[in-house]
């Protein structure tokens, strides 16, 4: 006996060490910022030359999947890491191994560790194929659980450090209070400024607290706009009170929570700047004098995207990456000319156009970045870990549940939902405003197949003649319930993300009908207004496989509906509205008070 108890304290004092050892290991990618830290950023600073200094404030772009080695794509990108010393790149797309590998290898060619940022609004499977992907920002935040957002701010950061990303250009803090807004719509928490602070609060220390930088942006507010500046310059027309009130109080809340970065915004803000033509991003008085010194922010600004017509249509890329330095932007994104734009800082720095010392600020708030991420320590990530963090079963299926919870129920007259009698004729018409590429609204169809048997399915996209729409209402005559899926994506360039014109006139001419009509919008949550007549609006806000399967489970009853509007559909219902469907046989509702 006494050999067993000796032996169980030897196994406890064991534990008790591991312990330890264990936590330490989860908290490896905590950010800190200590006196060696302060030592590394102070040497490699000082031993930089000019154009090393001017390389930290460049990010290029590249994509995970696999390149020869001897190919051209690769040999670009070696030069501007190797050769002009670029101090970022930002990921756009690819699988998981292929971007684990390149990205390592960017690293070795690298004398200085790289910031690599992605896009992650939605978690890392925002771009990396097969990796946890959540819904969009005003998904969760329609959704009543706020560990959501902070879940997601974790789940980001493990898989986004495991797979060598170092910052999310995410959360969008912009108030999307302009329903024609091209760009920024389900992207965005909601309507309300309090909201939107509090969600992107969340967000970020979910974030950082895992290692991972976080992103406010777009600075000073792309919300209540009705243009993409991806297209253009637009212009946000507020005064200064109203700015204030909304565009500008997200992001005093966020340099609250400890953001690490603000993304400026390619916008014309005349109330704060009324030079003509001129974006905030090159603006010295929206971004050093209202930025850097009214908000106290401290730490790194960078710019949008530089190829963005809001910029290129009124500027030389070598003259919008001068202005957006003298600005105070510490550093460039993805401009339309790389190598030119090094060789136009280099020079106006050698002429005094901009003071080196200028120079040296920004330099230091990137190197501080990086030592903050313990980049000067270790740079590649271990590929023998990935199958072990991304896309596990907790985060998938707390991804999948929050798709879930957020789906909204805006209208059910007559209670149409459920579909609880499967023997029922039912017709879905997945319409996508998007022209070809996919086959918008397949998993919902095949999802309700499996229990309504008698399923009648039309699909359609943008390019769809009105013949062929009209064999799609013939196809349906006699159908019990009609179910519109509609599905149009927000991308950049696209410069709406409202439906099709004959789509909407096909949803109207099934509510003439005496045929109840069921609208799921798989977008943006305004499409109601086209057709308010509907019997049943559902808002899943993505397209998603996930999204999809989700809106099946609600529309047949197999999980209840309990999602809020987070933001208000104009003459028709107020943000916060929402009717609760409970799950399975009980069809009966209330009005969310």
């Amino acid at each position: 006996m006494k050999v067993k108890n000796f032996a169980c304290v030897i196994f406890i004092l064991f534990l008790s060490l591991l312990v330890p050892f264990c936590r330490k290991a989860t908290q490896e990618h905590r950010l800190a910022f200590g006196s060696s830290e302060s030592r590394w950023v102070k040497k490699v600073l000082s031993r930089m030359t000019l154009e090393e200094k001017v390389g930290q404030l460049v990010v290029i772009p590249y994509t995970g999947r696999f390149f020869n080695r001897d190919s051209e794509e690769m040999g670009e990108l070696e030069n501007l890491i190797a050769r002009r010393n670029v101090g970022g790149l930002i990921l756009y797309g690819g699988e998981v191994y292929e971007t684990a590998l390149l990205t390592n290898a960017c690293q070795r060619w690298a004398k200085i560790p790289l910031l690599v940022a992605s896009d992650l609004e939605r978690g890392l499977g925002s771009q990396i194929q097969g990796t946890t992907q959540f819904p969009p920002l005003m998904a969760l935040g329609a959704v009543e659980k706020e560990d959501y957002v902070y879940r997601l701010g974790e789940i980001t950061a493990r898989e986004a450090r495991a797979i060598g990303i170092h910052l999310t250009y995410a959360p969008v803090v912009d108030v999307n209070i302009n329903p024609e807004n091209p760009i920024i719509n389900v992207r965005s928490f909601g309507e309300d400024p309090e909201d939107v602070s509090r969600l992107a609060a969340l967000f970020i220390k979910g974030c950082q607290d895992h290692g991972l930088l976080t992103t406010a942006k777009h600075f000073p507010g792309h919300g209540d706009t009705d243009k993409d500046s991806h297209l253009e310059l637009p212009t946000v027309s507020g005064d200064l009170e109203r700015l204030e009130r909304v565009e500008l109080y997200p992001f005093r809340k966020a340099i609250e929570a400890g953001v690490s970065v603000i993304m400026t915004a390619h916008l014309s803000l005349p109330a704060l700047d009324p030079t003509p033509d001129l974006p905030a991003t090159l603006s010295p008085r929206i971004i050093t004098s209202l930025l850097r010194e009214e908000l106290g922010f401290e730490g790194l600004i960078v710019s949008d995207a530089m190829t963005m017509d809001g910029v290129t249509k009124l500027y030389y890329p070598e003259e919008a990456a001068v202005k957006a330095i003298q600005a105070g932007v510490d550093m460039i994104l993805k401009s339309p000319a790389t190598e030119e734009v090094l060789d136009a800082l280099i020079q106006s720095v050698k002429t005094g156009v901009i003071p080196e010392q200028r120079i040296d600020d920004s330099v230091r708030r990137v190197l501080e970045a990086k030592a903050r991420l313990g980049l000067h320590k270790k740079r590649n990530v271990d590929i023998e870990a990935l199958d072990q963090i991304l896309a596990s079963q907790p985060h998938l299926q707390l991804a999948q549940q929050s798709y879930e919870d957020a789906i909204t129920l805006v209208k059910n007259d007559d209670q149409v939902l459920p579909l609880l009698d499967l023997d029922q004729k039912v017709a879905v018409f997945s319409l996508s405003s998007d022209p070809g590429g996919y086959y918008a609204g397949q998993t919902l169809i095949d999802e309700l197949e499996e229990k309504l048997p008698g399923l009648i399915s039309f699909y359609a996209e943008a390019s769809t003649g009105e013949e062929y729409l009209n064999e799609g209402k013939q196809l349906a005559e006699g159908a019990d319930v009609l179910i519109f899926a509609l599905f149009s994506a927000r991308r950049a360039r696209k410069g709406s993300v409202d439906l099709s014109l004959n789509h909407i006139q096909l949803v109207r001419d099934a509510v003439q009908t005496e045929t109840p009509v069921v609208v799921v919008s798989f977008g943006s949550p305004y499409f109601l207004r086209h057709f308010p007549e509907v019997e049943a609006y559902l808002c899943v806000y993505r397209y998603t496989k996930e999204a999809q399967i989700a809106a099946a489970k609600a529309l047949l009853g197999e999980i209840g509906i309990k999602g809020r509007l987070p933001v208000s559909l104009p003459d028709l219902y107020p943000m916060g509205h929402g009717l609760i469907l409970p799950k399975s046989v009980d069809k009966s509702y209330s009005q969310r008070e």
